[in-house]
């Protein structure tokens, strides 16, 4: 079988940040790299699943909604995908930035009732803020 794009990249060298890799159908997957792989360093459940929420829901009531094609999590807890149509890499950043800062306004979990989510219970408001605090800051740093 082929190696899929994602277990080509060297996850030794990776950092936390956004990288890219796209495909030839136009859809653009966007590692968002909470944090840096294989470091004994890695995202909760209980958080990764409250940050896919919040942003999931942010990136959809976006500017740019049409073009959100997918948003969720790594299962190597460090991050997540974000696949988007149309977008380059600097008008993903800026829109990235933006929602984050959408998100940790939220005071509540989107879709966090029992007929909204299969595990409402898992989830953890706080921590999900100070990790993507800590990515937004990472974000900052990073050129287009």
């Amino acid at each position: 079988m082929e190696k899929i794009p994602s277990f080509q990249k060297n996850h030794h060298t990776l950092t936390k940040g956004l990288h890219a890799q796209t495909d030839q159908n136009g859809i653009t997957t966007y590692d968002l790299r909470f944090k840096k792989p294989n470091a004994g360093d890695y995202l909760a459940p209980k958080t990764m699943h409250t940050v896919e929420h919040l942003m999931a829901t942010v990136l959809r009531n976006s500017r740019e909604k049409d073009n959100i094609v997918y948003f969720g999590p790594m299962g190597c807890r460090t991050g997540f995908y974000l696949l988007t149509l149309n977008s380059d890499r600097a008008r993903t950043l800026a829109l990235l930035k933006e929602c984050i800062v959408r998100a940790l306004a939220l005071d509540e979990i989107p879709g966090n009732k029992p007929e909204e989510c299969g595990n409402y219970l898992e989830h953890d408001l706080p921590d999900a803020k100070r990790e993507l605090q800590d990515y937004l800051s990472v974000l900052e740093h990073t050129n287009d």
